[in-house]
């Protein structure tokens, strides 16, 4: 906490630097806004950031975003990622938009298809969004916003352990093919991608137009078993025990269409969106390291996605504002799956155990909604939301139906000039998320549901921007999981309290030098929650939720001039235990990435680093292997080469 308290002052101190400036979002409240009266903790990430940083994943994009931590790869491949916001460190915890639509639909945030390449901004809401985006996410929400300009361009990159692609943007327009290859044996990922967004200008109103078209096709890595209370030193680093034709690979079609208009005296907005996906896996996990053996599964899995929203923007006076609307997140998910046994002696090799299971999922979440803006003085803002939420699931013989609201308020308060107090309670639920492993049942674990409170300040200036928080979030019903005879499984998870506070700050030191820093400290512990270990049933109140780092920080400093790009970031997680019980404790580490870019008269040149100091601690535990967690990547470099015409 002292750390805290140092940081908070010397961002204080920075604040001499201040004139007037605007970071403008529009996740918080679908409405464009500058973030500093938003009742919330918002970070704007812009496209000159992302150009300087050189970022190419959602992990470098949000390198140096307070109090977020991003584990690349994961049980759903080399290709994805899974974000933790204030301190839950879950797949389906957050929501995910792309262009006002959530990824993923009603199941589970799709990052494997996220490609920063042709995005505009990107916005990061802490904390649920139990009004503009209901039943979908608890720790926060990520938005990414693609470009509409007519920018031309394309770019050749080579980089480690085989690595290579290439991309081309021109009005709208992107292809890319992008070949990635880890340091782990066996490991990567091929992508080819092809998107459109447009927008066009009627009498009438004005239209928005995406349609995305991606195959996805991963090599998955092996999770690190633990052995006691450390990481097995009988399984090598980047050992690949996966069959040799392990796979995930994934089809998937996207588009959607926005429409604004006048109406009533405001903005009428309206929003479809289609996505079809379709995943093919074949992965397998370890079971007995003695015996040198695992289990796996293969799966066949299609899911339809749809999206609608439609709401109406009014101001009846100078001091109030409305949005109120409606939407409906609908899902169809059917997966075929078997499993097999097999001998790290002879990875090209099955023994089936189980064939024919069969898991049919249909999601139906139906909202009304509507939230408020008041300023009452100038110093002054209010803001009030209710949502009714109507969801109904069918999963194989087994229905469920939830009718219950989510709502929030919040207050921000002028303190000076450019200098804002705010604080926030927040209440919502979401159906459970859905457990696509080999061995899910029928039967629709309950609703998990939280309540939160914030408090913060914000300072906002030419040369300066600064927030700071703090926050609990009590949840009930969070999905963990867990063995359950002798296989991973997904189970509710009794109650749990996430708390923290979180520091941040963007300074500009010249036009040409900015610097960047944040320090969070997140105590994430289960408040209620009995578990059964080897027979035995063990209470689990005060322990420290998994993986869950006690500290994050983050320092950074980033260059451009026209000619000249560079940055330099480094970023420390604190220590965590890898297990529920707490007994096995995992070190702090720290990371460093680095990249310089020169303009030429006939292209950009730039090359990066990634993970310099080469660490490979744990950073995501598996659900679908026991006791086995995913690692960092190994240091890694990139060269491109980038051509406007």
């Amino acid at each position: 906490m002292r750390v805290l308290v140092a940081l908070f002052a010397a961002f204080s101190a920075l604040a001499a630097y201040a004139q007037s400036s605007d970071y403008i979002e529009v996740t918080a409240t679908k409405i464009e806004e500058t973030v500093l009266q938003v009742p919330g903790s918002v970070t704007v990430i812009s496209r000159e950031d992302l150009d300087r940083t050189g970022a190419r994943d959602l992990r470098s994009a949000l390198a140096l975003a307070g109090g977020v931590s991003i584990a690349p790869g994961g049980d759903g491949g080399p290709a994805g990622s899974i974000p933790e916001i204030w301190g839950l460190r879950e797949a389906d915890a957050f929501l995910l938009i792309v262009d006002g639509v959530p990824s993923g639909g009603a199941f589970m945030p799709q990052t494997e298809a996220i490609d920063i390449d042709d995005v505009e901004r990107i916005e990061i809401v802490r904390g649920s969004a139990p009004v503009v985006y209901g039943a979908t996410a608890f720790s926060g929400v990520i938005h990414i916003i693609h470009r509409r300009d007519a920018q031309r361009d394309a770019e050749v990159h080579a980089g480690s352990y085989g690595s290579a692609g290439i991309s081309a943007n021109a009005s709208g327009l992107t292809a890319d093919i992008d070949r990635e290859r880890f340091r782990a044996d066996r490991t990567g990922f091929d992508r080819g991608r092809f998107g459109w967004h447009g927008q066009k200008q009627t009498g009438s109103g004005l239209w928005r137009f995406d349609a995305d078209a991606l195959r996805l096709q991963q090599d998955p890595a092996s999770p690190h078993p633990r052995e006691g209370a450390s990481l097995s030193s009988r399984f090598a680093i980047d050992t690949n025990v996966n069959p040799l034709d392990a796979h995930i690979d994934e089809t998937r079609f996207h588009g959607s269409a926005s429409y604004d208009r006048p109406l009533f005296g405001g903005t009428w907005t309206t929003t479809l969106a289609l996505t079809h996906s379709s995943i093919d896996t074949l992965r397998g996990f370890i079971e007995d390291l003695d015996a040198r053996s695992g289990t796996g599964f293969d799966q066949s899995r299609r899911i339809l996605d749809a999206y609608l929203d439609s709401h109406l923007v009014r101001a009846p006076s100078a001091a109030f504002r409305i949005l109120a609307g409606i939407d409906y997140l609908g899902g169809n998910a059917t997966a075929e799956s078997s499993t097999f046994d097999y001998s790290f002696e002879r990875l090209d090799v099955v023994d089936p155990v189980e064939s024919g299971i069969d898991l049919h999922d249909r999601r139906n979440f139906l909202s009304a909604y509507a939230q408020s803006e008041w300023t009452p003085a100038p110093a002054w803002r209010i803001d009030t939301g209710l949502r009714l939420n109507h969801t109904r699931e069918r999963k194989g013989a087994s229905s469920e139906t939830n009718t219950r609201p989510s709502g929030l308020a919040g207050v921000s308060r002028m303190l000076a000039n450019d200098t804002w107090l705010f604080a926030d309670y927040r209440n919502t639920f979401k159906p459970a998320v859905v457990d696509f492993g080999p061995d899910d049942e029928d039967a629709i674990l309950r609703p998990e549901t939280s309540a939160s409170y914030e408090i913060g300040i914000k300072r906002q200036n030419r040369r300066l921007f600064w927030q700071a928080t703090a926050f609990t979030m009590n949840m009930n019903n969070l999905v963990v999981a867990q063995e359950v005879g002798g296989q991973p499984s997904l189970a509710n998870g009794g109650k749990q309290r996430f708390r923290g506070a979180e520091v941040e700050a963007n300074v500009k030191l010249s036009p040409r030098l900015r610097v960047n820093g944040s320090y969070s400290h997140h105590d994430a512990r289960f408040r209620d929650y009995v578990q059964d270990f080897d027979g035995v049933p063990t209470q689990l109140r005060g322990r420290r939720f998994e993986m869950s780092p006690r500290d994050l920080a983050t320092a950074g400093a980033t260059f451009g001039d026209g000619r000249i790009t560079a940055s330099l970031m480094a970023g420390y997680t604190g220590w965590r235990f890898l297990n529920k019980r707490n007994t096995a404790l995992a070190g702090g580490f720290t990371t460093v990435e680095a990249g310089f870019g020169m303009r030429t008269k006939w292209a950009d040149l730039r090359i990066d680093g990634r993970n310099l100091t080469n660490r490979r601690d744990p950073i995501a535990e598996s659900e679908l292997g026991d006791a086995q967690y995913y690692l960092m990547p190994a240091r890694s470099f990139r060269v491109s080469l980038r051509r406007s015409f």
